[in-house]
């Protein structure tokens, strides 16, 4: 029988979140990022709009949110780095160690989103200086609620980003002031760093969030957006928005990279988790959400296509702001938003390896921070490089499903598909079948008949979705 007490992990930990708020601030910021800003809206775009934001939504509830309770639980049983604290789990439950292998999948996924994360975020920080410029330019016309890219036309805006990749030395050093700022943060630790870095940006994010949807909802076409994400044509419901939207329920929440694992680690108060798994989950959904919400109005305002993929923030959007009263200080502000996200998400990332470099190696802090942030850096480099000068580089074009992926989009491709779904489905299993149920319970603080539904969904309805999502991922043709 495991105590109450041992199901609350050793101190053996030195750092810690100084409050519970500090720590859900922390953990939306590590949800929150490019998923819920770019990704989603593009999924919900491409997908018919209220039908898969329906089907992501349930999602969220009834898989989402029971593994971001275990995730963090885990964390707080084990009180290091995620592969100790799934180590340390199954040792209590007299279970073997090797189901370990789930955190070592997260701690690699996480090291390899982050390599490619950060060249994105580097265009984020290049619209960002961008629309900066067009800010001063409309103040100096005298304008400064104006357009932005006066005298240009939409394809000159469109074709900024092309310009953008195939300009690899401006792409590198976009990518190392991101990784640079990332590396700063996780390297004064979780209570000087992380934590403050998630009190200082979140409440700015939250703010631009709100302030921007406010603007969006007068100056574009509300009514227009409301009826696209709200209104569900179950015509638009097939296999494959189905699969999409589970995808993105996993991707929005960062299940499966171990990020909430190493984050639980440094809980040191007392008391149920179910609330804070459930205000997480509530919190990164609904700025999923309020991103439809901002974002949708501007593209019908604009009479834009709002299933434009990929490129509906980067091409799209500039072509908006340049009618938009105001578009120039809103376009601005839009990427900054961006920005504060990826960053409180590339934070996360790099957490976790870091964690398990001073957890696995007795590494110190900064020396883990500076390793895997060089190697993530590193790797990075040939991501950007693959827009450019190895653009014919397809390092899995012998698999079919990476076929005609670059290198970038093989890293995405490979972790996203395979690794985190793999991951996320053995962490299930572990939990709802391996671990010790009076630990689990007392860690997660719910009562009988919570932790009776909760240990259900993880057991049973979460491997099998999340093994559909890996299956049809690996052999698409299967949704035909």
């Amino acid at each position: 029988m495991v105590s109450k007490g041992a199901a609350m992990g050793s101190a053996s930990a030195k750092e810690g979140w100084s409050s519970r708020s500090a720590f859900i601030l922390a953990a939306v910021g590590a949800a929150v990022g490019l998923g819920n800003i770019w990704r989603f809206p593009t999924l919900a775009g491409e997908n018919g709009g209220g039908a898969f934001v329906l089907v992501y939504v349930a999602f969220v509830a009834l898989l989402g949110l029971p593994l971001v309770l275990a995730e963090i639980a885990t964390g707080r049983i084990g009180q290091t780095d995620a592969v100790g604290s799934v180590r340390d789990v199954a040792r209590r439950s007299n279970a073997s160690t090797g189901w370990s292998i789930t955190a070592t999948l997260g701690t690699i996924g996480a090291f390899l989103i982050l390599s490619f994360y950060s060249v994105v975020a580097g265009w984020v920080l290049y619209y960002a200086g961008v629309m900066g410029g067009e800010l001063v330019s409309a103040i100096g016309r005298g304008d400064p609620l104006g357009g932005a890219f006066a005298g240009e036309n939409n394809e000159q805006i469109q074709s900024r980003l092309g310009a953008l990749l195939g300009n690899w030395p401006l792409l590198l050093g976009l990518h190392a002031a991101f990784m640079g700022v990332t590396w700063f943060v996780v390297s004064r630790g979780v209570h000087s760093g992380i934590e403050k870095a998630a009190t200082i940006l979140m409440p700015i994010f939250f703010f631009l969030l709100i302030g921007i949807t406010i603007y969006g909802a007068f100056a574009g076409n509300f009514s227009e957006a409301t009826a696209f994400l709200f209104t569900a044509d179950f015509s638009k419901l097939t296999p494959q928005v189905i699969n999409e939207a589970l995808g993105q329920a996993l991707f929005s929440l960062s299940l499966g990279v171990a990020g909430l694992i190493t984050y639980g680690s440094y809980i040191k108060q007392s008391g149920g988790l179910g609330g804070t798994a459930a205000t997480i989950a509530l919190a990164d959904t609904g700025v999923a959400l309020l991103a439809g919400l901002m974002i949708f109005p501007i593209v019908f305002g604009a009479s834009l296509d709002p299933a434009g993929g990929p490129t509906l923030v980067f091409q799209a959007l500039p072509v908006a702001f340049q009618t938009m009263p105001g578009g120039a200080l809103i376009g601005f502000l839009f990427f900054l938003l961006i920005f504060v996200a990826a960053l409180t998400s590339s934070v996360s990332l790099l957490e976790v390896p870091t964690a398990w470099g001073k957890g696995e190696l007795k590494w110190s802090r900064h020396t883990s921070a500076t390793i895997f942030g060089l190697g993530a850096f590193g790797l990075g480099v040939f991501a950007l490089l693959g827009y450019n000068v190895l653009s014919d580089v397809r390092p899995l074009g012998f698999w079919g499903i990476f076929e005609n992926a670059d290198i970038l989009d093989t890293i995405d491709g490979f972790t996203g598909k395979i690794m985190l779904p793999v991951g996320v489905m053995i962490l299930s299993i572990f939990i709802g079948w391996k671990a010790d149920r009076k630990m689990m319970q007392a860690a997660t603080g719910l009562s009988g008949g919570m932790f009776k539904l909760w240990r259900f969904l993880i057991a049973w309805l979460c491997p099998i979705a999340v093994g559909l999502v890996l299956l049809f991922g690996l052999f698409p043709g299967l949704l035909g």
